[in-house]
């Protein structure tokens, strides 16, 4: 049984995303009021707009102390408190080898230090009532190499390493820091790559997730209310593969060596 969020109030960036999105969905059907923190107003308006007030949408770029600050303070104006913190804002921009310098600090920007400001901003309210819970994703690029990609999992790597330490520096104020690292997952860029085409992304997907096929965001909204809430009291500093067994899944594949 899924636990009871009503009174409780998350903040999402990203949340007009497909990912963000079915995040901010999970968190309202447990009762908690959500914040859609994104820079896609269109989006954000489609995110909130079946949600009956139970979500809002405020535009928010991460890459601005100025926004993030806005955001945050209209959370406390209008819902009052802070209690759960979701970054699931990403920038994607990787030319490998050949990536510019604008790759790497827009990247670095938006998915480490949009992630920590977030985290600075919300922690004085988290503490003043005694606690809270932040989720950062992160994805499988930040533990393995991949040809053609060096600034997506170096901020990954990075962003994993920034969970470990807040939830050492948070944890005596009841705010615990995790993060979740996925595989493929049906996102904005991998239906790109698959041009929409979900029966693809799974072909291609298939030799190296267990489970045979890319994720669902809902799957991912799950492990992530799961970790918010208190049945997670136990769990900080910790990233959870979210991932279709693509961690665990040696160089033979779903396979196995040959014989």
């Amino acid at each position: 049984m899924e636990e009871d969020l009503s009174g409780k109030v998350a903040i999402v960036t990203g949340g007009a995303t497909l990912l963000g999105a079915a995040v901010v969905e999970a968190l309202v059907a447990a009762g908690a009021r959500t914040m859609v923190a994104d820079i896609d107003e269109a989006g954000g308006a489609r995110c909130v707009a079946s949600l009956e007030g139970r979500a809002l949408f405020h535009p928010t770029d991460v890459t601005r102390d100025a926004g993030i600050a806005d955001v945050v303070r209209v959370t406390m104006e209008r819902f009052g408190r802070i209690d759960y913190l979701v970054n699931a804002a990403a920038c994607y921009a990787d030319h490998g080898p050949d990536s510019p310098r604008t790759d790497w600090a827009r990247s670095f920007d938006v998915n480490v230090f949009g992630a920590a400001g977030m985290i600075r901003a919300c922690r004085p309210h988290m503490a003043a009532q005694g606690g809270g819970s932040v989720v950062n994703v992160t994805s499988v690029s930040a533990s393995v190499a991949q040809g053609g990609r060096w600034v997506y999992p170096a901020t990954k790597a990075a962003l994993e390493q920034l969970t470990r330490n807040a939830a050492l520096d948070l944890a005596g104020e009841g705010i615990r820091v995790n993060a979740v690292a996925l595989g493929w997952t049906w996102s904005a860029p991998i239906a790109a790559m698959a041009g929409g085409d979900r029966a693809k992304a799974n072909a291609i997907a298939a030799p190296f997730h267990m489970t045979g096929r890319v994720g669902n965001p809902d799957e991912v909204a799950e492990a992530i209310r799961f970790l918010l809430s208190s049945r997670a009291s136990l769990i900080t500093g910790t990233t959870l593969a979210v991932d279709g067994g693509y961690l665990a899944l040696g160089p033979e594949g779903r396979s196995g060596a040959a014989t």
